[in-house]
C-alpha cells in the first residue's frame, strides 16, 4: 500500500490521473480539524489530535491501493508547514510538492522523502515511527489481543484514571483489587467509569482460600507454612500473582505504590521464568522522533554474569520480535570490536559467545560504542564488515548501572517516550511501573502487557 502527501488540492488533480493508471483504488484523504482537534493543539495535547488522524489514515490504507493526503492550514503555534510536516512523518506519507527543496530545509535530519518526482514516491520504503505512532500500534494490537490485566493498586488514583481509559478505548479487561465500595466512591469522586471493571477483594474471596492451599503447595519447600500461605493470600500483589498463575488474569501491572522487588518477588515465586531464560531484566522501549529503540536491561539485575547478559540479550530480541522489530542487537562497550581491550570489554565478547549460542540466528555486534552502533559513517570506519553496526535498534547494556543511566538521558535530553519497564523472561507477563509514573505511563505500561499475554 503506497500514499502521498500534499499540503493543498493544487496537486491533486495532476496526481490523481497518474495514480489512477498505477493503481485500482485511490482514497483521498482531506485533514480537516474540527474546533476541539484545533483545543487539543492549542492546549499542548497533541497527542490526542495526531492519534485521531493516525487512526484514519490506517483505516483507509486498510481498504485501498494509494491513500493522497490533503494537508491543512495551520493554526495555533504550527505554521502550515511544520504542522503538515509533522503529520507526513506520524503517518509515514512521504511529501510531494514543487517547493521539495525548501521542505526539505524545514525537514533535517528527517528520514521522510520529500520530492517533487513522483517516481521516488513510488519507490519510497522508510519505516518511520514516531511516539504518537507507536502509542496508536500498541492500541490496536491490545485490542486485537482482547486480554484481561490485573491491577492490585486500586487505592492510587493514577491506576484508576489509566483503568478508565483502557476501558473507554476496549483495548482490554480490567481486574480491580480492593474493596468495591471504596473504588467506586473514589471513581465517582475523580469522574472516571470503571463500570466495565471487574473489582475483587483479596481479603474477602471465594478465591482466597484456593489460593492460600495452593502457594502454600508451591511454597512449602521453602519452608512456607499454612499460616504463612493464607496470609500471603490475602496480600494484593500475590492475590493478583495467583489470578495470573491460574489463568483468570492474563498479566499483571503493578509498582506505582510499591517497590520493584515486591512487584517481581511473587512472580519469580510463583509463575517462574521461561525455559532457557537465567534471569529477570527490564526493558524500555525509547520512542524517538521517527524511530523505535530497545533499551535493556535498565531496571532489574545491576551486575549480570556473562551467561545472564546472554539470557537478556535473548530475551531482549524476543521482545523486539514480538512488537514487530527485526532485532539487529549492539552489545555495548567503550570498545568497537578489537579497538580496546580489558576485563570489561572481554565481558562482553563472551556474553556475544554465549548469547550466540542460544541462538544461532541472533544479528549481533559486540563489542561496540554507541556511535558505531546507530551511525553508518561511524560504523563504515569502526566495523564495516557488520549487517548491524550502524544500524542496531536493540541496545544491551552491560550493567544495570549503564543502562539505567542511558535510558534516563535519552529520555529527558531526547525528548523520548520511554515505555517500560518491560519485565523479560517470566513465564507470564507481569511488569512494573515506576512509582513517579504518569497516568499515561500506566495505560502504555497495561496496553504492552496485553499484547505480551497475545503472544
Amino acid at each position: 500500500m503506497k500514499s502521498c502527501y500534499i499540503f493543498s488540492d493544487k496537486n491533486l488533480a495532476y496526481l490523481q490521473e497518474i495514480i489512477a493508471t498505477k493503481f485500482k483504488k485511490v482514497e483521498i484523504f482531506k485533514i480537516t480539524p474540527d474546533e476541539n482537534d484545533k483545543k487539543n493543539l492549542i492546549n499542548l495535547n497533541e497527542k490526542e489530535f495526531f492519534l485521531k488522524f493516525i487512526d484514519k489514515f490506517e483505516e483507509l490504507k486498510a481498504k485501498s491501493d494509494f491513500v493522497i493526503v490533503v494537508g491543512c492550514e495551520g493554526f495555533s503555534l504550527f505554521g502550515k508547514s511544520e504542522l503538515n510536516l509533522k503529520l507526513a512523518r506520524n503517518l509515514n506519507a512521504p511529501v510531494f510538492d514543487e517547493n521539495a527543496s525548501e521542505l526539505r530545509a524545514l525537514n533535517l535530519n528527517s528520514k521522510l522523502l520529500i520530492t517533487d518526482k513522483f517516481d521516488e514516491i513510488l519507490s519510497y520504503q522508510a519505516e518511520i515511527i514516531t511516539p504518537f505512532k507507536f502509542q496508536s500500534l500498541l492500541l490496536k494490537r491490545a485490542k486485537a489481543a482482547n486480554k484481561t490485566v490485573v491491577l492490585p493498586e486500586s487505592d492510587d488514583e493514577r491506576i484508576l484514571k489509566a483503568a478508565h481509559i483502557v476501558l473507554e478505548k476496549g483495548a482490554a479487561n480490567i481486574i480491580l483489587l480492593g474493596l468495591e465500595s471504596e473504588i467506586s466512591k473514589k471513581a465517582a469522586t475523580l469522574g472516571l467509569n470503571l463500570s466495565k471493571a471487574k473489582v475483587l477483594n483479596p481479603a474477602q474471596n471465594e478465591l482466597t482460600d484456593e489460593f492460600a492451599k495452593k502457594i502454600y503447595e508451591l511454597r512449602k519447600h521453602k519452608g512456607v507454612d499454612e499460616a504463612k500461605a493464607n496470609a500471603l493470600a490475602k496480600d494484593k500483589i500475590y492475590f493478583a500473582t495467583m489470578l495470573i498463575h491460574e489463568g483468570i488474569a492474563d498479566a499483571l501491572v503493578s509498582g506505582a505504590t510499591m517497590s520493584t522487588a515486591d512487584t517481581i518477588r511473587p512472580a519469580l515465586q510463583i509463575i517462574k521464568t521461561k525455559p532457557n531464560v537465567s534471569v529477570v531484566s527490564g526493558a524500555f522501549f525509547m520512542a524517538l522522533e521517527e524511530e523505535i529503540l530497545l533499551f535493556a536491561d535498565c531496571a532489574v539485575t545491576p551486575n549480570p554474569s556473562a551467561d545472564e547478559l546472554a539470557s537478556i540479550t535473548l530475551s531482549s530480541a524476543q521482545t523486539a520480535s514480538a512488537f514487530g522489530l527485526n532485532p539487529k542487537i549492539a552489545m555495548l562497550s567503550y570498545s568497537t570490536a578489537d579497538s580496546g581491550s580489558g576485563a570489561d570489554v572481554e565481558f562482553v565478547k563472551e556474553a556475544a559467545k554465549k548469547a550466540s549460542e542460544l541462538d544461532a540466528n541472533l544479528k549481533i555486534a559486540a563489542p561496540i560504542q554507541f556511535d558505531a552502533a546507530v551511525d553508518l559513517s561511524v560504523a563504515s570506519k569502526k566495523m564495516p564488515n557488520s549487517d548491524v553496526a550502524g544500524q542496531a535498534n536493540v541496545f544491551i547494556f552491560p550493567n544495570l548501572n549503564c543502562g539505567n543511566i542511558c535510558y534516563k538521558a535519552v529520555q529527558r535530553s531526547a525528548n523520548a517516550l520511554a515505555v517500560g519497564p518491560i519485565l523479560q523472561g517470566l513465564k507470564k507477563p507481569v511488569n512494573d511501573l515506576s512509582r513517579g509514573c504518569l497516568v499515561e505511563d500506566v495505560v502504555n505500561t497495561i496496553l504492552i502487557s496485553a499484547i505480551q499475554a497475545g503472544e
